[in-house]
This record gives C-alpha cells, sequence and structure tokens, in this order.
C-alpha cells in the first residue's frame, strides 16, 4: 500500500515537472480556488442565505402595529435577509425619520450586505480566467522546448519523440482547464445564490415599505405580503 501511494505521488511529481513553471503555477491557483470555495459554501450555508421563512410573519407583525415583535423575530434569524429587514424595521419605527428616509437608509444597508455577500467571488473569477491561460503558456513553452530538441536531434528524429513533446506540452492545457471548470461552476452557483438574495431584498423591502391594503369587505386592511399568501 504504501509503495502504491509512493508510486503515485513520485507520477504526480513527474507531471508537474514536466509543465514546469506553469504546473506549479496551476496546482497554486487550484488550491487557493479550492480553498475560496470551501469559505463561500461555509459562509453561505453558515449564514442560512436561502432561508426566507420568517419574513411574511415579521412583516405582518410590523404592519399589524407590533414593530418590536417583528424586530425580535428577526434577530433570532441569521444572514443578511433577516439584517437587512431588522435594520429596516427599526428606521421605519423612528418618527424622526420619514418613510422615504427610512426606506432609502434600508436599501443602503441592504446594499452593503449585498457587497459582503460577494466577497471572494472576485478573486475566484480571475483564477477562472488565468488557469485556461497559464496551461495554455505551458503548452506553448512545451512546444517550443520540444521543438528546440528536435532540432538538435536533426536526423535522428523519430515519431515516438515528437509525439511524446507535444503531449507532455499538452498536460499544462489540460491541467488549466481542470482548475478552470469547477471555478466558473462554483462562481456561477454563488452568483445565482446573490442574485437571488438581491430579488429577496428588493421583495421584503417593498413589502415592509408598501402600507397595507383595504380590500372590499374586509374590516381590518391586509397587508401586501398576506395577498401575495392568498394569491401563491
Amino acid at each position: 500500500m504504501t509503495h502504491a501511494k509512493d508510486s503515485l505521488f513520485g507520477q504526480a511529481v513527474s507531471l508537474l515537472q514536466l509543465g514546469a513553471p506553469a504546473s506549479y503555477l496551476l496546482l497554486l491557483l487550484s488550491l487557493l480556488a479550492l480553498t475560496l470555495i470551501i469559505v463561500k459554501t461555509w459562509e453561505f450555508w453558515d449564514l442560512g442565505i436561502t432561508d426566507r421563512s420568517y419574513v411574511s410573519r415579521a412583516l405582518m407583525l410590523f404592519h399589524r402595529g407590533q414593530p418590536d415583535e417583528a424586530l425580535s423575530l428577526l434577530q433570532a434569524q441569521r444572514g443578511p435577509l433577516a439584517q437587512t429587514l431588522a435594520a429596516a424595521v427599526v428606521a421605519g419605527s423612528q418618527p424622526e425619520l420619514s418613510p422615504e428616509q427610512a426606506q432609502e437608509y434600508a436599501r443602503v444597508y441592504a446594499s452593503e450586505r449585498l457587497e459582503e455577500a460577494r466577497g471572494l467571488l472576485r478573486p475566484l473569477e480571475v483564477i477562472g480566467q488565468l488557469a485556461p491561460l497559464t496551461g495554455l503558456l505551458g503548452t506553448v513553452l512545451g512546444m517550443i522546448s520540444a521543438f528546440q530538441a528536435l532540432q538538435l536531434a536533426g536526423e535522428r528524429v523519430s515519431p515516438a519523440q515528437l509525439s511524446g513533446g507535444i503531449w507532455e506540452a499538452l498536460l499544462t492545457t489540460a491541467a488549466g482547464l481542470v482548475v478552470a471548470i469547477p471555478c466558473i461552476a462554483a462562481l456561477n452557483a454563488f452568483e445565482r445564490l446573490i442574485e437571488r438574495l438581491h430579488t429577496d431584498l428588493e421583495s421584503a423591502l417593498t413589502r415592509l415599505f408598501t402600507p397595507p391594503v383595504h380590500l372590499p369587505g374586509v374590516s381590518e386592511p391586509t397587508a401586501l405580503e398576506t395577498l401575495f399568501e392568498k394569491v401563491h
């Protein structure tokens, strides 16, 4: 078992040396990308970024004139959506702030939370762009070295030497794609979550600052979120 592990490790080192220095750079980029993906996945999971089960209840309490209860409910949650709604409830409860000022404050706060959620995505995007280019550079450098060796060999060149130099050079292109594809896939998944969070923030703030609607035949005003629940 130990011999097999040593053999695999030796093969990996040999492959790295074939594409050096591009292979070493790709190895570094892959480690950075893996770290970023793990960190962002943990961050989104820990924040409960997809949880919105409490929103309707909090908005209903606020529109019924119970901002303290709504705030307590929101503060018991986690994530940028709950934080933004809590800030909006506090701002909307301040008598010195007009509704427009409270709404503007809440939207600025929401923008800041979205910017925080986008943290570390730019480096992941850069790695996804650089990895295939780095692999291509390694291939070009490898091809140059291979043809230089063929030139020095003169008439003693064999097809095996030519094909061997080409496949060794192409290793870095394959390695670059192996690094880039997971980066791009993870980046798209994270951006989709952030787009969904943006939509949730806009919807929740609009529902919070929209006055209750008076329905015909109903004595008590109905909040907009209640209408949404009835429609859906």
